[in-house]
């Protein structure tokens, strides 16, 4: 079994010190993938890696 690591979007944006707002516009725009689980949204770090190169 393959284990995945995933981030929250208060998590993503702490690290790249941007606001809330600004990660969860990047999923909205398609920018920054990530998976909706019930109301929340969890990006893995193979995504959040892709998106920071």
């Amino acid at each position: 079994m393959i284990s995945t690591e995933y981030y929250t979007i208060h998590e993503v944006a702490k690290s790249l010190k941007v606001t809330y707002l600004t990660v969860y516009r990047w999923i909205r725009a398609g920018k920054l993938k990530a998976k909706k689980v019930g109301k929340q949204y969890r990006i893995t770090k193979q995504e959040l890696d892709k998106f920071i190169q």
